[in-house]
């Protein structure tokens, strides 16, 4: 497993945060942490591992060591790959708080089975809870709704939406535009989405090792597209900073969202930094 790059201070400033609504910290990659202004503490996809090189090459620092993170209300998983379920990342966050990992049925079957968390940390059965589309649950002062992705590559993907009494936060994982989302924008008053964003490239294939041309997440037109119709009134994109060959200028965006009333804002953030709803 690797060693952060940062030593301790992330899990440190989240710890130390009072923030007066909802603090969101960018991991880099697809990772999240949000904190409340009563204490609550949730991660989405938090990933650091290296990746499998040559194939996945990391390219971002490792911004914390799973082990110095002392308190999580809840664990949410958007889909069952290892850079969104990955044991080393996330299972010793349950062991240290007793935090419960959310994820649809392929993910926490990673967790519970193909990893088998429970063998190699103190982790509990009752500490995996599979959610499906159309779920709602309560962790702590937010609200977590269960929503459609549209991700090919993924055998069983989810949306959240994160509902708190300062504003709304959406994680899509790593969606491309659908047709559930327009539905979506309309029930929610979404403050701040994050949707995955990359270029297109030669990886090398798992079997052969030769390069093969990848497409892995939303292109500019289509990330745009989805902030569109989730009505997005800030709009974060992820995921465009982690692989070798996959990298993207997430800047270009402001160009392709300029005709568009949404999203209003593009939150253009770099690994280890802060913004709040």
């Amino acid at each position: 497993m690797s060693t952060s790059d940062w030593s301790d201070w992330l899990p440190r400033a989240v710890a130390d945060a009072e923030p007066d609504t909802v603090a969101v910290w960018y991991l880099g990659c697809n990772g999240f942490f949000l904190k409340g202004h009563e204490g609550t503490t949730l991660a989405i996809d938090p990933y650091v591992g290296l990746g499998d090189p040559p194939r996945t090459v990391r390219m971002v620092p490792v911004p914390f060591d799973p082990d110095d993170v002392e308190e999580m209300d809840a664990l949410l998983a958007t889909h069952e790959h290892t850079d969104h379920v990955h044991g080393p990342s996330q299972a010793p966050i349950l062991a240290n708080t007793g935090a419960t990992l959310f994820g649809p049925d392929d993910a926490i079957a990673v967790a519970r089975e193909e990893e088998a968390w429970a063998d190699d940390w103190d982790v509990a059965a009752d500490q995996f809870s599979e959610v499906e589309e159309g779920d709602t649950f309560e962790v702590g002062e937010f609200t977590v709704h269960v929503e459609p992705s549209n991700d090919p590559d993924s055998t069983h993907p989810v949306t959240y939406v994160v509902e708190h009494a300062s504003g709304t936060f959406f994680h899509g994982g790593d969606t491309k535009p659908a047709e559930e989302f327009s539905d979506i924008g309309e029930r929610y008053d979404i403050d701040l989405g994050v949707l995955a964003f990359g270029a297109e490239g030669n990886i090398p294939d798992k079997e052969t090792g030769e390069p093969v041309h990848t497409k892995w997440y939303a292109n500019e037109n289509e990330l745009v597209r989805a902030a569109k119709d989730l009505r997005l009134t800030r709009c974060l994109p992820s995921h465009w900073d982690m692989w070798k060959g996959m990298t993207a200028d997430p800047t270009v965006l402001h160009h392709h969202a300029a005709s568009f009333a949404y999203p209003e804002r593009l939150e253009i953030v770099e690994i280890g930094d802060r913004v709040d709803l």
